[in-house]
């Protein structure tokens, strides 16, 4: 069969192509064809092998899933030479949704690329010792650069840039440089997304977790501090994944039960 053209990265998102690919079982290779090129090889659902121009496995996958730009099209049965993912695809969606949870951590502390950080005084007096990667990121954050220029700099992917600052903030080297405290909002109910997540997964089954996830990732909120303002979109959001509009009803039915008017 010739191939199919699914999408573009920049009007839809990749985890939302592939949901239907792994839902109905497909056998192919996804194309992602770009700034950067990229191939993902599915076999009856399971994706067992991911694929850049320099990396293979699941350092291919993870940074595949966060590309905002590319053509997505699909070649039906076609495998891979080798199969660089040996453990199952919802183990490795589980790591991926991790490495993504980390980020919202992360973007608690660095909210946006934009921001800008300086040296900041030790007080303690400890002693820290610190790798290479950690010194080249304190020479450059002089109060002026932000972390997007800081990333060109040192040609680095904004994941292992975000990370590396988060971590010289955590143990007192590095602050902030500009102030932009805003009023501390009112947060969802604890059990909010303990119940969303039970009651997806009785109409979306085990991709559920991660649809929650990825919108999270969409509306730039963690679940720890989710602002209850946001709830009411946040969940008709949720909605607009679950094709079957009868399902749609049931799940609005009850999860609206979660916000406080």
């Amino acid at each position: 069969m010739p191939e199919s053209f699914l999408g573009d990265l920049s009007q839809v998102k990749l985890f939302d192509i592939l949901k239907p690919l792994l839902t109905e079982k497909k056998t192919g290779r996804v194309n992602i064809k770009g700034k950067e090129d990229g191939e993902i090889y599915l076999e009856r659902g399971d994706i067992i092998d991911a694929r850049t121009n320099h990396f293979t496995g699941e350092n291919a996958f993870f940074p595949i899933m966060s590309w905002k730009t590319g053509r997505i099209s699909f070649d039906p049965d076609v495998f891979p030479k080798e199969k660089s993912i040996p453990i199952t695809t919802e183990q490795l969606l589980l790591n991926w949704s991790s490495r993504k949870q980390e980020f919202e951590k992360i973007k608690e502390v660095i909210p946006s690329t934009n921001s800008i950080f300086r040296l900041s005084l030790q007080k303690d007096g400890k002693e820290k010792n610190i790798s290479a990667d950690q010194w080249n990121v304190l020479v450059l954050s002089n109060g002026t650069k932000t972390i997007s220029e800081i990333a060109k700099s040192l040609e680095w992917d904004e994941y292992k840039l975000l990370k590396t600052v988060y971590h010289l903030i955590q143990i007192g080297l590095l602050e902030r440089a500009e102030d932009r405290g805003s009023a501390k909002k009112k947060s969802v109910r604890g059990d909010f997304f303990t119940v969303l997540d039970m009651e997806l997964k009785k109409v979306m089954g085990p991709v559920a977790p991660f649809i929650i996830d990825d919108k999270l990732v969409e509306f730039g909120e963690g679940k720890e501090s989710f602002p209850e303002e946001r709830a009411l979109p946040f969940i008709e959001a949720l909605s607009e994944e679950i094709p079957n509009s009868m399902k749609r009803s049931e799940f609005l039915k009850v999860t609206m039960k979660l916000i406080s008017f």
